[in-house]
């Protein structure tokens, strides 16, 4: 009685350490796609993603209206490259909440923006990721953003 639980424990221990190394492996994904985006690196931020991923914003217009706003990432890719190199950015991740489920995962990672040393926004980075060839790349990005209820 005692072989088959010590089997089961180790089963156990065995998946939660594969889990963990996943989950080690998307977080580095995501630090390594803003180490790239703080540096402008356009050839690195490519490499990121999966084709031309969707890139969507929700906030809250002047009226208070919630609004959707939709991009490409070869529109966000370029954008990144014409920030003039005298300006500083700064997206700081405050904690990182990530699932995995097989060859898909879904990272969560609350943020504060600053532009030129000053205070922009914040919101929450919702990233969805797809392992291919042992690499996992990002294929969609939904992020929120407001000025209130800040940390």
């Amino acid at each position: 009685m005692k072989k088959p639980i010590w089997i089961l424990i180790l089963c156990l221990g065995l998946n939660i350490n594969a889990q963990n190394s996943e989950k080690d492996e998307v977080k580095a994904t995501i630090i390594k796609f803003f180490d790239a985006f703080h540096k402008q690196d356009t050839v690195a931020l490519k490499s990121m993603a999966k084709g031309d991923i969707k890139l969507q914003t929700i906030a809250v217009n002047k009226e208070g209206k919630t609004i959707l706003q939709e991009s490409s990432y070869e529109k966000f890719i370029k954008s990144i490259a014409s920030i003039p190199k005298d300006n500083t950015f700064e997206e700081k991740l405050l904690s990182f909440s990530i699932q995995v489920d097989g060859k898909m995962a879904n990272a969560w990672t609350p943020y504060e923006f600053w532009y030129n040393g000053n205070f922009s926004h914040c919101g929450v980075n919702s990233f969805q990721l797809i392992k291919e060839d042992n690499k996992w790349r990002i294929i969609y990005l939904v992020d929120t953003r407001r000025k209130e209820g800040c940390k």
